[in-house]
């Protein structure tokens, strides 16, 4: 099973049952060294994994949301490099969770999907790991920050407080775009139906109304003495 080097990669674990199958992930962001944001294809019956190195006091943060699929749950679990269970959590839509890390190790988060018999899910994590360095770091500065450079820093935070809007948006847009969809194939599937009963209950009506007025032919037996 693969594992991260010092460089902050990520490595997908098959689940337990021996799946082969690999997701289909995509970045959505560049972020930081230590931040890392990925959507994946979460089959039914299926748990997928992930590994990161962290270093002992580092402060982390977990986020996730279930896109499309279902009832927009799935169970998260984060255990520390001796198994020990940091977070757990059943059928959840999304949930955030943060954490320092008390040694260092790999550390592991897992998403399943083995409750759903016949629903595949789509899931959306964002893992940051750390603070992000400064853009004017203090070492070996005499004077205080110029008024250029609290701009620049200013302009910075707002401009990471905009991708994270962003990216709130797009999740937000996608989920209902599938809830839209979803709705709208059974509304079309209902509307079939609602047009066969009608069409079943109008051919009934009319060979009743006809068995009114149709004229019955009775027959008459003699019986001789």
């Amino acid at each position: 099973m693969p594992r991260p080097g010092s460089a902050p990669l990520w490595a997908a674990a098959a689940g337990r049952w021996g799946c082969g199958l690999l997701p289909l992930m995509l970045l959505l962001l560049s972020g930081p060294s230590g931040a890392s944001e990925i959507t994946f294809e979460l089959p039914d019956n299926a748990k997928q994994c992930f590994y990161e190195d962290i270093t002992q006091g580092t402060k982390c943060t977990l986020e996730f949301q279930v896109i499309t699929g279902g009832h927009y749950d799935v169970d998260c679990r984060l255990e520390d490099p001796d198994g020990k269970v940091l977070y757990k959590e059943m059928k959840k839509q999304y949930d955030s969770f943060t954490f320092t890390a008390s040694r260092n190790g790999t550390y592991k988060f897992c998403f399943s999907n083995e409750f759903s018999t016949f629903t595949h899910k789509t899931v959306y994590f964002d893992f940051q790991v750390g603070e992000d360095p400064p853009l004017f770091p203090s070492e070996n500065r005499v004077s205080a920050l110029t008024q250029m450079e609290s701009a620049c820093v200013s302009i910075h935070e707002a401009l990471k407080s905009v991708i994270d809007y962003q990216t709130h948006f797009r999740l937000r847009e996608a989920q209902g775009r599938s809830r839209a969809e979803d709705l709208n194939t059974r509304v079309a599937y209902w509307s079939v139906g609602e047009a066969l009963i009608l069409l079943v209950v109008s051919i009934g009506q009319v060979f009743l109304l006809k068995s009114f007025f149709s004229d019955k032919r009775t027959t008459t037996t003699r019986v001789g003495s």
